[in-house]
């Protein structure tokens, strides 16, 4: 991480803090597409804001996302749940697309917890279906490290929360996620290609955010939701607006789980 994404996550942090009068926060939810009825389902907020009235912040663009962040009272302690993400599709940098993560470990959060749509390409993972993400592929050709620093992403996706995860829902497949740069969705030719390199599950988020959050030290939880068969292996063509819905009518059984789940954090 640069000096100058150091300082604008400390000034973020600082001007959460003195918005929302909670001096550390212990965990941070990074919510996905359509997934508003999950926040809910943490908990009513203590405070609600505008991202964009912290340093840094930007309005996402894409459907279905909202630049809001939530705290709200947890379990262990304060909880920071953010309403959607911006993302490199939109012509953000790397440190414009992690800095919601870097801003929570910034205010004392060490588990930061990432949700997506994915796109399957493992007929077993229907539409609907939730998935543990274990391990990633990053095809997006960016890093939100600057070197020399040499991250270890051998455990990315905690094995402990993992397990923890699988407490609540002993039914919870496990998924390798391949991070693209998007817009556009996948060819039937590239999503041949993913399957050869091991991926189950494809989208264009969390990848970047897990690797900010372990160059800082925090533990990662990821999970996505199913939202339609990757191109060529569903019926028809993806359409975004078919991801939403499914991600809107999924979203309060996501909450529920992740609730659940940070009560065990």
């Amino acid at each position: 991480m640069s000096i100058q994404a150091h300082a604008r996550a400390r000034a973020a942090a600082d001007r959460l803090r003195a918005r929302t009068g909670v001096d550390r926060y212990t965990a941070a939810v990074v919510l996905g597409s359509g997934w508003e009825a999950a926040a809910d389902a943490l908990g009513a907020p203590r405070v609600e804001l505008d991202a964009t009235l912290l340093p840094g912040f930007v309005e996402p663009a894409a459907l279905g996302h909202h630049g809001v962040v939530r705290s709200v009272p947890g379990h262990r302690g304060e909880l920071l749940v953010f309403l959607g993400r911006p993302h490199l599709y939109e012509g953000h940098d790397p440190d414009t697309v992690v800095h919601s993560v870097r801003t929570a470990v910034a205010a004392g959060a060490d588990t930061i917890v990432l949700t997506n749509a994915a796109g399957s390409l493992d007929p077993d993972l229907a539409p609907g279906r939730l998935a543990l993400v274990a391990d990633h592929i990053n095809l997006t050709g960016r890093s939100p490290v600057v070197g020399p620093r040499f991250v270890d992403l051998t455990d990315a996706y905690s094995p402990e929360l993992r397990a923890l995860a699988r407490e609540v829902d002993p039914a919870l497949p496990e998924a390798v996620y391949a991070a693209v740069p998007g817009p556009h969705f996948e060819t039937p030719a590239e999503v041949r290609m993913l399957r050869t390199l091991g991926a189950d599950l494809v989208g264009m988020s969390t990848v970047l955010e897990a690797i900010a959050a372990r160059e800082l030290g925090a533990r990662v939880l990821a999970l996505s939701l199913v939202t339609n068969p990757a191109a060529g292996l569903g019926p028809g063509p993806v359409n975004h607006e078919d991801v939403l819905r499914t991600g809107r009518a999924a979203a309060a059984k996501v909450g529920t789980l992740l609730a659940d789940v940070l009560k065990k954090i």
